[in-house]
Order: structure tokens, then sequence, then C-alpha cells
């Protein structure tokens, strides 16, 4: 398992046992974590406070060329909102721990030039898949489905 993958789960394990959605996420630039973040959207009643977005939140405001140079790991496939900030902030690279619970808006990255490299980690499945099982109304509402 990849260190900063495991940051990232940590994340969103952590986002779970806050009463949150099960989705983390950090920014790795140079071999260096500048930000990781879960979803908050329940905990700080946010309407954008998506894994991703919790961590470009975290890392704070960055030149240009720090974001051209990083590296995005997120525990799920990225929706289109999360999907729209990596892409405006120039991020390269995504490794996506999985997306067998959602399918994200990887073609939509891969179409701008972002590599997607999705894992298929077991560990993110079964988190999901348990949530989604679990609280399938709080799912709904943060991918913006009605029930």
């Amino acid at each position: 398992m990849d260190a900063f993958m495991q940051v990232a789960i940590d994340e969103a394990r952590e986002g779970l046992a806050s009463g949150g959605i099960p989705i983390g996420s950090v920014i790795v630039h140079r071999g260096r974590i500048i930000g990781r973040g879960h979803n908050l959207r329940v905990q700080k009643g946010s309407a954008i406070l998506h894994g991703e977005m919790s961590a470009f939140e975290n890392a704070g405001r960055q030149p240009a060329e720090v974001y051209a140079e990083s590296v995005l790991y997120t525990t799920l496939s990225p929706c289109s909102m999360c999907s729209g900030a990596i892409v405006l902030y120039g991020i390269p690279r995504v490794i996506v721990g999985e997306n067998v619970t959602f399918q994200g808006e990887e073609d939509f990255l891969r179409s701008r030039g972002v590599e997607v490299t999705v894992l298929q980690d077991e560990q993110c499945v079964a988190m999901m898949r348990d949530f989604i099982r679990d609280q399938p109304q709080l799912w709904n509402e943060d991918i913006g489905e009605q029930d």
C-alpha cells in the first residue's frame, strides 16, 4: 500500500468516526504532504467540503508551480466539482482508491491531460459499500441525487 493512499484512508476513517462521509484525500508535492482532509459536509454543514476540496483548503494558497508538480490521492473517484478543482489548479496526476461504488469524472480528467490511476483498494471499496448501505440518504445528498 502506498503510504500516501494510507493517509487518505486514515482521513476517510476520521471523517466516518466524526459522523461524516468516509472519503479522504491528500495532496503530495515532491514527496511531502501539503494538504490533507476528509469530507466535512455533515460536520461543518458545508455544501462543498468533499474530501478533495478539504485537502485543497488545508493546503492553503499555493503557487501554480506547486500544484503542477503535485499528486492528489483520493479514496473515491472524484465527482465533477472536485475534478473541476483538480483541472483548475493543474494537478497532473490523481491516484484513486476505488471507483466501484461511485464512478466519478475520470474520463473528464483524462480528457484534460490528467493521469488517473485507479487502485481498486479493497479497504476503500468496503468502507464505501458499508457506508452507502448504512446511510443511503446521506450518500445521495453528498452526490447530489434525489432519493
